[in-house]
């Protein structure tokens, strides 16, 4: 699962981001690191996890990865090539979802490229760049899928319905993920990329004296959020950047003077999980107690797949606890003992939080 950071110059884009890669990098027993660059890859926190190796003793324990994908701050008129505005727009057309980083603090040390703070005309001014880009992406593949269709080809002539319903919407400023494309429409035009078809989340990006996210700055962006179908997450990314560049002992100090429970970028993984429609499944044993990520609503074979294709490919059946089970026997041996242990088939749907063993043979 991948997710792409956008957001104006001066607003802490890159600050966050450095600070998630930092999060990542230090994750215990798991290979985060930044693999390019702009590419980074944070853990997605669930206390489960550590629950699950309390009565499973592994030797690591891995959480679910979120991949993030940085590009420059964009201006006014990137979709045109301000900025050099298409160059980084492309590295985000294959992302699963967008984090849009909004300056919600007043500084004036850090000037803000349109002079003053204001968090919902940023908002427009991003939106609006992705979709002039969407409806440049758009209108270049219609033109060319209109002399295929004229042959006759089928796939075509779906394809172009599809894609003239996007650039109606996309002129008329309407973004791709707001005109309820069916299931038909969605694949015929999923491999553009389309900027505006991806689902958004705005992370408010506060200072140290606003770390609840209070006042009118923030309540403008959750607003704007509940009007066009987004989520919001507060964070402060320079208190973010400090805690993560702490050991864990001094790290703990620091959120309890702030009065944190946890730093705010576990709040932004987990709502990027929650955005992309995600849930996790189990799977545990001496060598590693792991997390997967499982769109809600797959199926056994499905969630097998997602640890490699063979399991999918020959899936016979599931062996499915669950962490309560875990916590109330104590153990897998105990759980099969007391009838707790389910078999479940191809057509069992996955449970957030199932502990799993795939039989499988190819």
């Amino acid at each position: 699962m991948e997710a792409g950071i956008v957001g104006l110059p001066n607003v802490g884009k890159s600050t966050l981001f450095n600070a998630l890669s930092a999060a990542g990098a230090e994750a215990s027993n798991y290979p985060f690191c930044t693999i390019e660059p702009n590419v980074g890859i944070v853990p997605v926190p669930d206390p489960r996890l550590t629950l699950i190796n309390h009565y499973i003793h592994a030797k690591a324990v891995l959480p679910s990865a979120l991949k993030l994908v940085d590009i420059a701050g964009l201006v006014r008129g990137a979709s045109e090539g301000q900025g050099l505005g298409n160059k980084f727009l492309s590295h985000i057309r294959n992302v699963d979802a967008i984090l849009q980083v909004v300056r919600c603090f007043e500084d004036s040390d850090v000037t803000h490229v349109d002079g003053d703070v204001n968090p919902v005309r940023d908002i427009t001014t991003i939106e609006t760049e992705l979709l002039l880009a969407d409806l440049q992406q758009v209108e270049e593949n219609l033109h060319r899928n209109q002399k295929i269709a004229r042959s006759g080809d089928k796939e075509a002539i779906v394809r172009v319905a599809a894609l003239e319903v996007c650039r109606t919407a996309l002129a008329a400023g309407k973004p791709v993920r707001a005109i309820g494309l069916d299931e038909e429409q969605q694949k015929a035009v999923k491999g553009l990329g389309l900027l505006s078809a991806k689902r958004i989340l705005y992370v408010a990006n506060v200072d140290e004296s606003n770390l609840t996210g209070e006042g009118p700055l923030v309540e403008s962006v959750r607003a704007y959020a509940a009007e066009h179908g987004g989520e919001v997450v507060v964070v402060c990314a320079k208190i973010e950047s400090e805690l993560a560049e702490l050991e864990e002992a001094d790290r703990a100090e620091m959120l309890e003077s702030l009065g944190m429970k946890e730093p705010a970028l576990d709040s932004v993984a987990r709502a990027a999980y929650h955005l992309l429609g995600l849930q996790s499944f189990f799977t545990a044993g001496e060598k590693e107690v792991r997390a997967w990520p499982v769109p809600i609503g797959a199926t056994a074979p499905q969630a097998a797949g997602v640890i490699h294709s063979d399991f999918e490919r020959g899936f016979i059946r599931a062996e499915i606890y669950s962490v309560d089970d875990l916590v109330e026997h104590g153990s897998e041996a105990a759980i099969r003992a007391a009838g707790k242990l389910r078999i479940e088939g191809k057509s069992y749907i996955m449970k957030n939080g199932d502990v799993c063993h795939f039989l499988f043979n190819v």
